[in-house]
């Protein structure tokens, strides 16, 4: 059996996913900074015969983040596919004009430190599989920049390239990477953006195995 590792766990798309992920066969890793949320969370999959276990870690922090995937593969088995969708932090999203050099520091942390950190804690893993998954989630100032939203907007746009890099560079061994944008909110009434909605779409983007970049919907004019 291999692992779902998911980067940044939560009620809404993380369980979603995770669920989706688990109903197909897959162990779950769960990696959030919160021990608590994560019991609650593991407890639900568990209601679903869902096979998941949290672990805990920061993606700021390069060093837990890599412990924490490198014991999840340990204790659940050998991670296939990674799902890296931390919700960056509200003060990432200052307007340009307030946006100094080093307040760029923390979100570039978030959006490259820790996804190439992820990434290259389960590369091994996958290349011994002989296939793979790498999951990107962003929203829409990943690829039209927005000026009120100034830090995600830089941070992301530099996660979408090395995203696209590795979509490129790791297509030869099996290992797909693939990035899907969200435009607007998650919202459970929505018809593509539910968090539902959205955890088929992350899991269609796995099996079919097509492209680099998605969306859950049209970019809005």
């Amino acid at each position: 059996m291999t692992t779902f590792a998911l980067v940044g766990a939560g009620p809404g798309l993380g369980l979603a996913t995770a669920r989706r992920f688990g109903a197909a066969g897959h162990s779950v890793a769960l990696i959030s900074r919160d021990a608590e949320k994560l019991d609650g969370l593991t407890a639900d999959l568990a209601r679903d015969d869902v096979r998941a276990r949290g672990f805990t870690a920061d993606v700021l922090d390069t060093e837990s983040l890599d412990q924490a995937l490198h014991a999840a593969a340990t204790t659940l088995g050998p991670i296939e596919i990674l799902q890296y969708s931390p919700v960056p932090r509200a003060d990432f999203m200052k307007p340009v004009l307030d946006t100094s050099a080093d307040s760029l520091d923390a979100p570039l942390a978030f959006s490259v430190k820790g996804p190439v950190t992820a990434v290259n804690a389960v590369l091994p893993g996958m290349r011994e599989l002989g296939r793979g998954t790498l999951l990107f989630v962003n929203g829409s100032s990943a690829v039209r920049p927005n000026p009120k939203v100034a830090g995600t907007s830089v941070a992301f746009a530099a996660e979408s390239a090395y995203a696209r890099m590795l979509h490129d560079a790791l297509a030869p061994e099996n290992i797909h990477a693939a990035q899907l944008i969200i435009p607007g909110a998650i919202r459970p009434d929505a018809e593509h953006s539910s968090p539902d909605a959205l955890a088929r779409r992350l899991y269609d983007i796995h099996q079919q195995r097509d492209g680099f970049r998605h969306y859950s919907e049209p970019l809005p004019d």
